[in-house]
């Protein structure tokens, strides 16, 4: 077999193959012997059909099958030899093939760089020193307060307020017409928090309960509703009843029923002590980006396209899923998929570069995730996803699903050394910011 590999770019190779006669003739051979045991011909047995007869018959069938299969076994063969790490599909050139001559073809597919990786241990990164303050544990109790408020009837008013929750009936036409959408019964509206058009929420405020009042809302011309957009809706409304939001009484009480603790200092430290381990895996996160950010701003190589193309149509699936899932307001405003596309292809160049750069590292730290640990991965997946649990194991039976796991946990890992070996300096935020949550990149 006579190979030449031509170096098209630092990720792109170009494989020559000529294969001998005596190659090709045998795999011919292979091929009719292999036919003759299955083939049925009126007036022969099986396995005693002369090879005239089944090269009148299947001949140009056999030849696409000696074809792929003499390059798929030497590419193959050249791919293992030369430790070629392919990360596209080949695209083959083939000559003619003939029983009594030699076989040629070429093939052209992108590979991994090679990546020489330096100065990764260690990498100098800043941190906010922040802590968290008595305001931001009042928050977080506030919020707790809230999820246990239980709604009340008012009885002592029957005209509607900012901050009531009402229950109400509406029946909305354009121009005398009904449209999609625009009749609702026993609606829960919470007046004044913004989940309807200022104007709507402004004409429920003042309704008294049982009377049906007549209201006109303007749309904009963006609102996500096209046969509504940039009209003007006209609204019967009907308010069925009012109810207030009472909070519970913050007191020793509250820790023990809602906090699982016996006083409301001890709920108040547990808070702190939730609050803070959130803040430092937020800021681990961010930390680790940062030296991924580092390294590949230090570390400079060419992505294979193929790959970087690959995680772009991932990134749009799960866009275009996002979307689908949601609804109203936030679908209409989603930008073009063209757009999106535009705006999603750095993000998939950098996770490609990410992906080889720790990989590499992997390799050099000998950083390897064992079978029984992807498994027990796969199991606590399968707990937390109750119902799902089944199909979700079913998924992971698949080697390629296994094997996309543990290199995700492999990069995990290898991510989480480079952050134990960093040089990490903490550093004081003006006093202005000391209160504000940090942003997310």
């Amino acid at each position: 077999m006579k190979i030449d590999i031509d170096e098209l770019s630092s990720v792109q190779r170009k494989v020559r193959v000529e294969l001998p006669v005596e190659t090709v003739a045998n795999e011919f051979a292979r091929a009719y012997k292999n036919l003759g045991q299955r083939a049925r011909v009126k007036g022969f047995r099986t396995g005693k059909i002369p090879r005239t007869v089944l090269q009148g018959i299947y001949g140009d069938e056999v030849k696409g099958e000696v074809k792929s299969h003499l390059v798929e076994e030497s590419l193959g063969e050249i791919i293992r030899e030369r430790g070629l790490q392919i990360v596209s599909r080949p695209e083959v050139e083939a000559d003619d093939l003939s029983e009594g001559g030699v076989f040629s073809f070429s093939a052209v597919f992108e590979i991994k760089p090679e990546i020489v990786v330096n100065d990764y241990l260690g990498v100098e990164v800043e941190k906010a020193k922040l802590v968290i303050t008595d305001a931001q544990v009042d928050e977080a109790l506030q919020r707790l307060r809230e999820g246990h408020a239980r709604l009340e009837l008012v009885a002592d008013r029957d005209v509607v307020q900012k901050g009531d929750f009402v229950t109400l009936d509406f029946d909305g036409a354009i121009d005398g017409k009904p449209f999609s959408g625009g009749k609702g019964e026993n609606y829960t509206l919470e007046v004044g928090a913004g989940n309807a058009l200022p104007q709507f929420e402004e004409a429920v405020t003042g309704l008294k309960v049982n009377e049906r009042q007549s209201a006109q809302v303007n749309y904009p011309e963006t609102y996500p509703n096209k046969e509504i957009a940039g009209k003007a809706v006209d609204f019967s409304l009907v308010v069925r009843e009012i109810k207030q939001k009472v909070l519970p009484v913050l007191d020793d009480e509250f820790a023990k029923d809602h906090g699982e603790c016996s006083s409301l200092d001890e709920l108040k430290n547990r808070i702190r002590e939730r609050l803070t381990a959130e803040l430092k895996r937020y800021q681990d996160e961010e930390l680790k980006e940062k030296i991924i950010s580092h390294l590949i701003e230090t570390h400079a190589f060419t992505a294979p396209p193929s790959m970087v193309e690959r995680q772009t149509r991932y990134l749009m699936e799960r866009y275009q899923n996002q979307i689908a899932a949601q609804a109203g307001a936030d679908a209409g405003a989603a930008p073009p998929v063209e757009e999106a596309r535009k705006t999603l292809e750095p993000r998939a160049l950098r996770q490609v570069q990410a992906t080889l750069l720790v990989e590499r590292i992997a390799q050099l730290e000998k950083i390897e995730v064992l079978d029984k640990e992807v498994q027990e991965r796969v199991d606590g997946m399968a707990r937390a996803a109750g119902d799902r649990g089944k199909a979700l194991r079913e998924y992971y039976s698949r080697p390629e699903a296994r094997d996309d796991l543990r290199s995700q946990m492999v990069f995990d890992r290898s991510v989480a050394f480079l952050l134990d070996r960093a040089k990490v300096k903490e550093i004081d935020l003006p006093v202005s910011k000391v209160d504000e949550e940090p942003e997310k990149s």
